[in-house]
């Protein structure tokens, strides 16, 4: 056991944690352990970037359908390479998802991953100088539930993820007939302002609740480094 310390040791202080693949260490492997419960075999990826998130779920171990959308041309080229050669993994037609169908103007980061329609407050490019914008590009706005219907109606259990960076509640607002599909939804949820208009935490417990879902697990997600502050975690809920 004392050399698992010492190497544990020897890897934080390179700034590495060394823990065990298992729900209560890993969030990939929580996430894991929600789907095999739920016997999710569909999940829609909504705010895809280049393919992270699937390509997550398929290091953890999920071999179900996945599939992603994404509305930067950037992004949306590289998740269509990484999807390549996984017949399981579908990637829509570059688009936004939101509460309309038309077009709208997203917001470019510079680290992409934190690109958003909504404009961003300084308290989270303080926090990460990479995301502060630098272009913007006008897109394909779509309701999740005017295309998700053809990915439905195979699905035995569905997943819903979305990562739209303060966008969450407008995409929702377009999707009440997927939702009604859904066993489990997966979202961002921020705790302080972080882009201007946003919805805060203790709405989406509200909306969430009123649908009849329950919070079921916290992972983590965006922190202050310089203060240890938690700005955003992840939140999955969960209809028994």
């Amino acid at each position: 056991m004392n050399w698992r310390r010492r190497v544990k040791g020897l890897a934080r202080r390179c700034g590495v944690d060394i823990v065990r693949f298992r729900p209560e260490t890993s969030a990939s492997a929580q996430v894991l352990a929600v789907l095999r419960h739920l016997g999710i075999d569909l999940v829609l990826d909504v705010g895809a970037n280049t393919g992270q998130y699937g390509q997550g779920l398929r290091e953890a171990g999920y071999r179900g359908c996945i599939v992603s959308f994404e509305p930067l041309s950037a992004a949306h080229a590289e998740l269509q390479r990484n999807a390549r050669g996984d017949p399981q993994w579908t990637v829509h037609p570059r688009c936004a998802i939101g509460d309309h169908d038309g077009e709208i103007k997203i917001h470019i980061a510079g680290n992409s991953v934190s690109s958003s329609v909504l404009p961003m407050l300084e308290r989270h490019a303080d926090a990460a100088p990479e995301s502060r914008y630098v272009g913007s590009e006008t897109v394909p706005l779509v309701r999740l539930d005017s295309l998700a219907g053809a990915y439905l109606p195979d699905a035995r259990g569905v997943f819903l993820k979305i990562d739209t960076q303060g966008f969450e509640a407008t995409v929702l607002a377009g999707a009440s007939e997927v939702l009604a599909r859904c066993r489990a939804v997966q979202l961002e949820l921020s705790l302080v302002p972080l882009y201007e208009g946003q919805q805060l935490w203790q709405h989406f417990l509200g909306e969430f609740a009123a649908k009849g879902f329950e919070l079921w697990a916290l992972l983590p997600g965006f922190v202050d480094v310089e203060s240890g502050r938690t700005l955003q975690t992840d939140a999955i809920f969960v209809r028994p």
